[in-house]
């Protein structure tokens, strides 16, 4: 089961508290007066309008689940990746690469699966690259398009907020004559921009850059799992696979996954 990213519903709760611990240290003793049914149409509508035709019906209906993303973390760990492929480059060398189709029962991840099976397939290393690689490019392809769609949202709704204002300020233009008119037309005119800005900078744009980030390390997981797979596959020792592997480590993640309970002696590991 995936981990929950408790750090993006934190932040978009957290801004928003802040945002109305603004107002009313600011003497804003109504918060509804913040809330306009009006502006809110503009804004909200016309961003679904501009989706709807900047978009396929397809990639609109991967709204919710590019959205449930960003409330979700890799459980991968790159030390845990290691230790898998040491364990596998020690069954290969002593049992040969047949033997790792029964240690694949245990693996979660497809994409290990299959640069496995093709190493045990006999698969030339350059083929299991360029296969692997064309899977990474697709996979950044989806995920781009995905993102896509919130990086636009960030784009249309302060424009809407804009148009909004517009309307609002266009509304108490002409009715400069009735003061009791010139409240409602200019909150519609500013609370429209407001609602567009919050949105885009608080929601839209940073979990568009949290899928962007969340896509890149999941890319250089990808990457180092192709390594792993062709060492498996060329035999590698599994000392040098490991000294391999722990050069994308950060300094102190090398101290994970310099496993204390394995110990080399020459082909084989044994547990200490």
């Amino acid at each position: 089961m995936r981990k929950r990213d408790l750090l993006t519903p934190i932040g978009i709760t957290l801004g928003f508290i802040m945002i109305m611990l603004a107002i009313l240290s600011s003497g804003g003793e109504k918060v509804s007066s913040f809330i306009d049914i009006s502006s809110i149409l503009i804004v909200i509508g016309g961003m679904i309008a501009s989706l709807l035709i900047n978009f396929k019906m397809e990639h609109i209906k991967l709204t919710n689940k590019v959205l449930k993303e960003a409330f979700h973390k890799n459980n991968q760990q790159l030390p845990d990746l290691i230790r898998l492929f040491i364990k596998l480059s020690e069954r290969a060398r002593r049992e040969g690469l047949l033997a790792l189709e029964s240690e694949l029962e245990e693996v979660e991840d497809p994409f290990i699966k299959k640069g496995v099976l093709l190493a045990v397939d006999g698969i030339e290393p350059e083929v299991i690259n360029e296969i692997m690689h064309a899977e990474i490019t697709a996979l950044e392809e989806r995920h781009y398009k995905g993102r896509l769609i919130l990086e636009k949202c960030g784009e249309y709704a302060p424009a809407w907020g804009m148009i909004g204002t517009l309307v609002g300020l266009v509304l108490m233009l002409t009715t400069l004559d009735d003061p009791s008119s010139l409240g409602p037309s200019m909150a519609v005119a500013l609370l429209t921009t407001l609602y567009g800005t919050v949105l885009a900078n608080l929601v839209f744009i940073p979990m568009a850059s949290k899928l962007e980030n969340k896509t890149e390390e999941e890319v250089f997981l990808k990457q180092i799992i192709i390594e792993g797979v062709i060492g498996v596959q060329s035999g590698q020792n599994p000392r040098i696979l490991e000294e391999k592997l722990s050069a994308f480590l950060t300094t102190d993640n090398k101290k994970d996954v310099k496993v204390e309970d394995t110990v080399y002696t020459g082909e084989s590991i044994h547990e200490a």
